[in-house]
């Protein structure tokens, strides 16, 4: 796993923190407080979308009122505190995490969601100072599975896609990779527990918990 591996670059959702509930909270009370049902559908038909994209593909399907950055103004303004106070660090990220810096790997965040809340969780657990390069897929023309994001992050850290390893929680993050050039390791997580099989089929690598890597990476 570690043999050509120059950087480590992460998704957050789901990845590095335990966030994905946070959306389906913020939907409900959202569409609740317009009085609009909320589609069974619709959590999977966002996977890989940027903030921006997400917040376009709302307007357009439901006919909202707010401009595409309103949306997006009010979904941080609603996802802010949970963020900061309920989001947890997956088991044995921030022990990886020291460990790629002893052995000298740039670290880099490739983020569907906004650097607003990316930058709410990673501080919130002191945990900021460990990343080089933190992006999100609002930077790029297309959000996953396009490989844009990716790749925006390794010319950042300035290593070839070829030596980067990824990490990602759903298979639209998987693909992204993949179509990046770059190494792929999928992480179990409870909101894409359906998908696993496909998850491991597509990536490189599977963990389950960070912790399996500590001795492999220190090697």
């Amino acid at each position: 796993m570690w043999k050509d591996a120059k950087a480590v670059i992460f998704d957050l959702d789901g990845t590095l923190v335990d966030s994905m509930w946070i959306w389906k909270s913020v939907d409900i009370d959202f569409f609740g407080e317009r009085g609009v049902e909320l589609p069974d559908d619709l959590q999977g038909a966002l996977d890989g979308m940027s903030f921006r994209e997400t917040a376009a593909y709302m307007k357009n399907r439901f006919g909202f009122v707010e401009t595409v950055d309103e949306l997006m103004v009010i979904w941080n303004e609603m996802a802010h505190k949970k963020y900061q106070y309920e989001a947890p660090l997956k088991e044995g990220v921030l022990e990886f995490l020291k460990a790629l810096k002893e052995k000298d790997i740039k670290v880099g965040i490739a983020s569907s969601n906004s650097e607003f809340l990316v930058r709410t969780v990673l501080e919130s657990h002191g945990v900021l100072e460990y990343f080089d390069s933190i992006h999100t897929a609002n930077e790029v023309e297309k959000g996953k599975p396009a490989p844009d994001i990716y790749l925006l992050v390794a010319k950042d850290l300035q290593v070839n896609p070829e030596h980067c390893l990824i990490f990602e929680d759903i298979v639209h993050g998987i693909m992204a990779g993949k179509n990046a050039g770059m190494k792929t390791c999928a992480i179990y997580d409870h909101y894409s527990k359906e998908d696993d099989e496909k998850k491991r089929e597509l990536a490189d690598y599977y963990i389950t918990d960070y912790r399996e890597l500590l001795v492999t990476v220190h090697r």
